[in-house]
């Protein structure tokens, strides 16, 4: 995706860890737009981020949650302040933010994006390790390398969706994991935002939805194994560009012939779902279906049932039910009338 502009900041706490020193680049070093590298390493951190859990929002209009970065973009947007000053205020105000909190220092990227007709602004502290590379005399040498694939904290603001003004839009998301919880809350505090949408439990939401949707349906095996396959890849995708799934959209790829009979299911049984969810990873990994047929006997469930409502012993080649579905309970106590 392009890079319309970039900068590195330094950040390193002191040895009693109080306090938090910002380094800003040299004003000649500032990263040009049209930077291979820099883009390339923006890119690469934009995908990890992507794999990760976090959090999701918008920013808060009032009260104590409300910041300046609302003004600061705003400033940015309208040419009234600098790239340079946007990212040199954002770096003061997450050192003050993050005092006593960074026990490593790092490299702070803030990075503006363009991809198709949405922007993005987007933060990443990234640490550096030793390594070993080779000279042009082919000998081993020491040689820094930027950790990529792991961060210490990260966020993401939809510029466009931003300035879209939907109320129901979540553009503001951050790096939000278990380990890091104190960190997480300095960059929601720096953001100045209102978290709104909790992404496991709409996807988890939305995976119950859809296992609904399959037995109302009544589908056979391949048309299950099917659609559960785009419903996943379908999560996957949006996983890898950042953004959210969209039910409509969901529904039309669920099924061709009848594009609107998901996005229906949905709205009459009342699940609550948001039009548009974050997908969770690691709730979608766990959710594939296992099916099977044989000798009158057709079963098909979720994966992530396995060892909790449904049980499977290999040495005895028996699977046992816990919750027998109420379609089927009522179906069996008919025929013992």
């Amino acid at each position: 995706m392009p890079l319309l502009q970039s900068t590195v900041y330094r950040l390193e706490p002191s040895l009693d860890g109080e306090r938090l020193t910002v380094t800003a680049p040299p004003a000649e070093a500032a990263a040009a737009s049209d930077d291979t590298v820099m883009a390339s390493l923006v890119n690469a951190l934009n995908d990890t981020y992507n794999t990760k859990a976090k959090g999701w929002g918008r920013f808060a209009e009032q009260g104590e949650q409300a910041g300046p970065l609302v003004a600061w973009l705003t400033a940015y947007q309208a040419d009234e302040q600098t790239f340079a000053q946007l990212a040199s205020a954002m770096a003061e105000r997450l050192a003050q933010t993050l005092q006593g909190q960074l026990s490593v220092g790092g490299f702070l990227v803030i990075a503006h994006l363009r991809q198709g007709d949405t922007e993005t602004l987007f933060m990443a502290l990234v640490h550096q390790r030793e390594g070993i590379g080779f000279n042009d005399a082919h000998q081993a040498v020491p040689a820094a390398q930027l950790n990529t694939s792991q961060l210490t904290l990260a966020a993401r603001i939809n510029l466009t969706q931003w300035q879209s003004g939907a109320e129901s839009t979540q553009y503001v998301s951050f790096l939000k994991d278990r380990g890091g919880k104190k960190l997480a809350d300095g960059v929601a505090a720096l953001l100045g935002m209102e978290e709104g949408i909790d992404a496991p439990a709409e996807t988890r939401t939305l995976l119950k939805a859809f296992s609904d949707y399959v037995e109302k349906e009544d589908l056979d095996d391949d048309a299950s194994r099917e659609k559960t396959d785009t419903l996943v890849d379908y999560a996957n995708e949006q996983l890898r560009r950042g953004e959210p799934m969209t039910l409509e959209e969901l529904s039309e790829l669920v099924d061709e012939q009848q594009p609107k009979a998901f996005y229906d299911h949905i709205r009459n049984a009342d699940y609550g779902l948001s039009p548009e969810i974050p997908p969770d990873k690691r709730t979608i990994s766990q959710f594939r279906r296992f099916t099977g047929r044989s000798g009158g006997v057709s079963i098909s469930f979720d994966s992530h049932l396995l060892g909790s409502s449904i049980e499977y012993d290999e040495t005895q080649d028996r699977l046992i039910i816990k919750q027998v579905p109420k379609q089927l309970k009522e179906q069996l106590a008919k025929r013992k009338e």
